[in-house]
């Protein structure tokens, strides 16, 4: 009895917050240790399922590069990674195609259908929902002229249609995305995936956004995890140099989403079994939350 009581608990302590998400839009970046490990996949899809049945909306936007690293390895396909992202010809550019929106969008699909929910995959280039241009990158040296760096057929989003993911959710589908867009121009991209779950936060106007990492959060100088942080505090945390590498594009992309009307953003440990619904529905949570 003190187990179930327990239990009961539990589900006491999550009934505000599932009252005051009853109805809203959750974006989701799924990526990381979460996409390749058994039980955290099982874990993830049972999550995402449980969000739609007591009446959240959660759209996925999910990422691949280990996915694709294998893919262009057994193509004997070369490639080289610029500041973090993946230069992109024409060749890599039809991989990246194949497996992040024939291969890993469907699986996500099968394993959320398998687990008793009902997904619908697409990419950016269906009904044209994201716009995206070519990425420019300059990268500033010391003593010497900035460097332009061209990417190939890296994007960035240009804008969000949501038409076709509200479509998708009025008839009761979870919609899992692709992070490739089209340009005005018929031509692909790819674009990375923080940064497209990002702008569909703001376009969708969800009260969350969140991140699985392979990290524990964002951290302090000693290695311990913020839990919270506000716009002013992430800022100083990047321009002092407490943030650092990886962690910088993911707080800049929770940062733009809060400043364009998203509720709260979360940067959150993939690895934790859970971490979705711990973070959602409970007081402590597993991350690092960024609001105004």
């Amino acid at each position: 009895m003190q187990n179930e009581a327990a239990k009961a608990r539990i589900l006491l302590e999550a009934l505000p917050y599932i009252r005051e998400f009853f109805g809203q839009t959750v974006v989701i970046k799924y990526g990381g240790h979460a996409m390749t490990d058994l039980a955290l996949k099982k874990s993830f899809a049972l999550n995402i399922i449980l969000l739609k049945y007591i009446g959240l909306n959660p759209v996925i936007v999910h990422g691949g590069g280990p996915q694709i690293g294998k893919m262009l390895s057994q193509l004997n396909i070369s490639c080289d990674f610029r500041e973090g992202l993946r230069v992109t010809d024409q060749a890599t550019m039809d991989v990246v195609e194949m497996v992040l929106v024939g291969q890993v969008n469907k699986e996500i699909v099968n394993l959320i259908n398998l687990s008793g929910g009902v997904a619908a995959g697409l990419s950016g280039k269906d009904g044209r929902t994201i716009l995206a241009r070519k990425m420019e990158m300059v990268v500033s040296k010391k003593d010497a002229p900035p460097e332009i760096i061209d990417l190939g057929k890296v994007g960035e989003v240009v804008r969000i249609s949501t038409g076709l993911i509200e479509s998708i959710q009025a008839k009761g589908f979870i919609p899992i995305i692709a992070p490739v867009g089209v340009d005005e121009d018929g031509e692909t991209y790819n674009i990375n995936a923080d940064f497209v779950a990002g702008s569909m936060a703001s376009a969708l106007r969800a009260k969350k956004l969140i991140l699985l990492t392979d990290v524990a959060g964002v951290q302090d100088s000693s290695g311990e995890v913020i839990s919270s942080l506000t716009r002013k505090q992430a800022v100083q945390a990047i321009e002092s140099g407490t943030v650092a590498g990886g962690m910088i594009p993911k707080l800049k992309c929770c940062l733009e989403a809060v400043e364009e009307g998203v509720q709260k953003a979360h940067i959150i440990d993939g690895r934790v079994e859970n971490s979705i619904i711990l973070e959602i529905f409970t007081r402590g949570g597993v991350g690092t939350e960024v609001v105004l």
